[in-house]
């Protein structure tokens, strides 16, 4: 066993950098669709290892599910790589409603969240990348939305958490998002030049 999930609850944020993404891809071997998976959803371990074909729905591009952890419904566009991985599974194993998307390679079966865990420990240790546990794909997929513009608020209802979380995590990671925050900022208009907040000192006196 190289780790177990939950083992460092006190650890913050975690995202992958791009080129521990590419280090990955290339050792990822047969956890490719797992990989794909945590990659473009950000479904914690929990979620991952339980999603069934039922929740894949082909003919919208979505996967739908209730989550484990905070009970909430999430509704996930299915990017074209995972796509393409999930139908060429779907074609090669005409698999029941009820199946798990995710197998374990070694064994054909079920694979379970710490089988998961440790798969991805592994492929972390070929690719030269430290503790690549499956929540750091969560971490990255929340940073990768930020930076291509998405809002906290989209953020969280893709990866059914709250909004605060994504701010208090997240956003500090996001350079991009400061630095649009500071444009606004130096931008014309705003209070001073607008005047659209009169000053108290300046508001008419109501006599009761």
């Amino acid at each position: 066993m190289e780790g177990r999930p939950g083992e460092n609850p006190t650890n913050g944020a975690e995202p992958f950098t791009a080129e521990e993404l590419a280090k990955l891809r290339k050792h990822v071997a047969e956890d490719l669709l797992a990989f794909a998976l945590l990659r473009w959803t950000g479904l914690r371990g929990s979620d991952a290892v339980a999603l069934s074909w039922k929740e894949v729905h082909f003919d919208r591009k979505e996967i739908e599910r209730l989550t484990q952890k905070r009970k909430r419904k999430v509704v996930l566009p299915i990017q074209s790589e995972l796509l393409a991985l999930l139908e060429m599974e779907r074609d090669k194993r005409k698999p029941e409603p009820d199946d798990t998307v995710l197998l374990n390679p070694a064994t054909g079966k079920k694979l379970s969240r710490p089988r998961l865990y440790n798969r991805l420990l592994s492929v972390g240790k070929r690719a030269g990348v430290a503790n690549a546990r499956p929540h750091r794909f969560r971490d990255t997929l929340a940073v990768d939305m930020l930076s291509r513009g998405a809002s906290p608020y989209d953020v969280a209802k893709m990866l059914g958490d709250t909004i605060e979380t994504i701010e208090k995590h997240y956003t500090p990671f996001v350079k991009e998002l400061r630095e649009r925050v500071r444009t606004i900022l130096e931008s014309d208009g705003g209070l001073e030049s607008t005047g659209a907040v009169t000053p108290a000192s300046q508001q008419p006196v109501r006599i009761q």
